[in-house]
């Protein structure tokens, strides 16, 4: 079973190919994906392939609630 913090790394390593720019970018738990860099599409993009990763299937609308990565981690490790 994965934890927050591996599910951590997977949204960070979905983070920095949907962005490359963020390559040397030390994530933090606090780090908000539109602060970032990340618009709209990149969002939509990063939360699919983290759910891929994850092989965990549900409704996008279910991940529009945390504020950041670290709140992100922890919902989708709780949905595992």
């Amino acid at each position: 079973m994965m934890n927050a913090n591996n599910v951590f790394d997977v949204i960070v390593r979905c983070t920095r190919e949907v962005i490359p720019e963020l390559d040397t970018h030390e994530f933090q738990p606090h780090d908000r994906l539109a602060d970032l860099g990340a618009n709209s599409i990149d969002r939509a993009e990063i939360v699919t392939m983290v759910l891929e990763a994850l092989s965990l299937r549900i409704r996008r609308t279910d991940v529009f609630g945390p504020t950041n990565i670290g709140e992100l981690a922890t919902l989708l490790q709780e949905k595992l």
